[in-house]
């Protein structure tokens, strides 16, 4: 099995349990990210997951619901596109909804975790290696989780699994100023990072003055944009590593933008 997809399904597994503590009533609570509610989360990762599983299995099903996505969700807000997702899915209670996103995620595990490691799968944007694919399934799983965890106000136990996200925020760092139409302001700096378990991460050359450090699980909320970096602990030294972290995207779609310093964290 691919090791990420293994990481994608204790996820999973973690946030079906957050989520079975709920209430109905409280599947309509309103999250700190576009104002989501509960429902709309987990219908936007079901949705997903749903396409993800339609790109495993036919290029010509994939490329009818991108179609439809483009012709339908796109150039509406986000709650314009979250009552599409929904009515898409055909507006399932929250008991529904529950059980089929997670069978659905567990199936998606599945399929990834066996699929031949060379593979290329048809997204939104150019193909992406299995490797990525599963990376970014795992890395919207784990960020829109976080939304219910911060709507609830409950603390989170952190694995060193999130290293899936922060190699996905370090890949991106020049794509999160060329999807703004910006030049890369210099090289990459130097990350330096506490993961969960006491252990030191490090990516890009050396450097005490280009140079973004601290815990781990800062940098990952930042780059998935479920934390302003003002908010956070980490110590960013230099223009091009203060530039980045203002605006930081690891995640695929047009540019957007990370919460007001103050308001989530």
């Amino acid at each position: 099995m691919l090791p990420v997809s293994l990481d994608l399904k204790v996820e999973a597994d973690d946030l079906r349990g957050l989520l079975s503590e709920l209430g109905p009533e409280d599947w309509e609570r309103r999250t700190p990210f576009n104002d989501w509610s509960v429902a709309d989360v987990v219908g936007h990762l079901h949705y997903f997951d749903k396409v993800s599983l339609l790109s495993l299995e036919s290029e010509e099903d994939f490329d009818a619901e991108a179609r439809w996505i483009f012709g339908t969700m796109m150039g509406q807000d986000a709650s314009g596109r979250a009552t599409a997702t929904r009515e898409r899915l055909g507006n399932p209670g929250p008991a529904e909804l529950l059980e089929a996103w997670h069978a659905t995620c567990l199936e998606m595990c599945e399929r990834l975790g066996e699929s031949d490691p060379k593979r290329r799968l048809r997204w939104f944007g150019p193909d992406m290696g299995l490797q990525m694919f599963t990376t970014a399934r795992y890395m919207e799983t784990w960020a829109h989780g976080h939304d219910v965890y911060d709507l609830l106000g409950r603390e989170r136990s952190y694995r060193d699994a999130i290293e899936n996200i922060a190699v996905i925020g370090i890949k991106t760092f020049g794509w999160t100023f060329v999807n703004r139409k910006r030049e890369v302001p210099g090289p990459p700096p130097h990350v330096r990072l506490e993961a969960p378990s006491g252990a030191t991460w490090e990516w890009n050359e050396p450097s005490e003055t280009s140079l973004v450090s601290g815990q781990a699980s800062e940098f990952c909320h930042v780059v998935t944009q479920g934390r302003n970096v003002a908010d956070t602990g980490l110590k960013v030294v230099g223009e091009v590593a203060e530039a980045w972290m203002a605006i930081a995207q690891c995640f695929a779609g047009g540019p957007a933008d990370p919460p007001a310093a103050g308001t989530r964290g």
